[in-house]
């Protein structure tokens, strides 16, 4: 399957770019537990075979070693309707990977967009589409205000709006507090939500479109159940762990599939949705 374009958080994932994981590196100074490297190699090979299994078209990129972040490939690049756009990254070590991913969209046939300019950071898990005009980006450590309105005048001919929402500052700058740590959706208008320490400003906008949520408890938010990865309307991919809110999930007749991260998302704090760069999502 050829093609690309992303406008939504929930329309079926035909293609996917993922990254093999690096087996080395400085873990502790890129914040990550150090993880068992033969595990987390084959938690990503058994990520990767479900993506497969889910009708999913997965465009796999080399390892680069010592980059031990880069296996998040959601992080350093958006994709709109038109094309990519990769970021600019305020994490010291994750600088390089825009790059690096802007070589993999030349491969895999996504064209660039544009770059943001210096001093204009950004990341792509504080991107969260609204809807298909609509895209909502959150504002703290990792995503700055110039970064907003670079991306804003970026996706401009699109006829997309970029709306910006504050971020608390929670545990600080060296923590990675995204927006999509705190919301995922389930369904074109079904998410689930960590309230605690979502902008009020974004949950009130979403109720006013017609959203409904899943409040998270906070061992369900602590266990990355706000970061799940819908791969088509009702049906997602979590991380193992969080029981009862995959119960709350099925009870309202999502389909979840859930893998083993132990390595792989909770070693480095990304889940599902932090190891995927989707490349096309239509109905």
């Amino acid at each position: 399957m050829n093609g690309f374009g992303v406008t939504s958080m929930s329309a079926p994932l035909r293609r996917v770019l993922v990254r093999r994981p690096a087996l080395t590196g400085d873990w502790a100074g890129a914040g990550w537990r150090a993880p068992d490297a033969a595990l987390l190699a084959r938690q990503h090979e058994d990520f990767c075979v479900l993506l497969d299994g889910l009708g999913c078209d997965v465009e796999v990129a080399d390892a680069q070693e010592n980059l031990v972040d880069a296996v998040y490939m959601h992080d350093p690049v958006m994709l709109t309707g038109a094309g990519a756009i990769p970021l600019r990254m305020r994490k010291p070590v994750r600088a390089t990977e825009p790059d690096l991913i802007a070589s993999e969209l030349e491969r895999v046939g996504v064209p660039v967009l544009g770059r943001l300019p210096e001093d204009a950071w950004a990341d792509g898990g504080d991107r969260f589409w609204i809807d298909d005009r609509t895209m909502a980006v959150g504002m703290g450590y990792r995503t700055t205000r110039d970064g907003v309105a670079a991306l804003a005048a970026l996706v401009a001919p699109e006829g997309i709006e970029v709306v910006g929402y504050d971020l608390p500052h929670d545990a600080g700058p060296d923590h990675v507090l995204h927006l999509q740590s705190l919301i995922s959706a389930v369904t074109h208008d079904l998410l689930v939500v960590y309230e605690p320490l979502m902008p009020v400003r974004l949950l009130d906008d979403l109720r006013a479109r017609g959203y409904d949520w899943l409040p998270l408890a906070a061992d369900e938010y602590l266990g990355m159940g706000a970061n799940l990865l819908c791969v088509r309307p009702g049906v997602v991919v979590m991380v193992e762990g969080v029981p009862a809110l995959q119960e709350r999930l099925e009870a309202r007749g999502v389909e979840v599939h859930t893998y083993d991260g132990s390595e792989l998302s909770l070693k480095g704090d990304g889940g599902p949705t932090c190891l995927t760069c989707p490349l096309l999502r239509t109905a």
